[in-house]
């Protein structure tokens, strides 16, 4: 079962009403696959907070609610899914780098590049999967003042 499946497994489960706006769809998963040797847990953790950010700025490939409003609350609920269970594993390096990508990401859109908030999920998934490298933290850098 793809992280994506799991993830609609769970928020169904979960229940209330973010379970009704979950559709049987799916979709790529490059940044969960990315941090799959980390353990089974990363790929679902990844992907419920790659989730939230696509439900602040475009369109999810689990959660599909119609009103906007509660994409946005969907967004943050799945954010805090994500990070709450890399907490609980204890890998706080990876919610501070997935950290720094939801706030890097939010910066790229406020300055219209949603092509560099891409970048910085792609570098962030491969961060978590192997630790930041020195080029990362210097993009992340350069991000940052962009």
């Amino acid at each position: 079962m793809s992280a994506l499946q799991r993830l609609a497994q769970e928020l169904r489960t979960e229940g209330g009403i973010l379970a009704g706006t979950v559709a049987d769809e799916g979709g790529p998963q490059p940044h969960g696959d990315a941090v799959a040797p980390k353990g089974e847990d990363y790929p679902l953790l990844v992907e419920a907070i790659r989730e939230g950010y696509l439900q602040h700025y475009g369109a999810g490939r689990v959660v599909q609610p119609a009103d906007p409003d509660l994409a946005l609350l969907a967004g943050d609920r799945l954010y805090a899914l994500g990070l709450e269970r890399l907490a609980a594993l204890g890998d706080l390096a990876a919610v501070a780098e997935l950290a720094d990508v939801i706030a890097l990401c939010a910066q790229a859109h406020a300055e219209g590049d949603p092509e560099r908030a891409e970048a910085i999920w792609a570098a962030g998934a491969r961060a978590v999967a192997a630790g930041p490298s020195p080029d990362h933290e210097a993009a992340k850098r350069q991000w940052r003042g962009a």
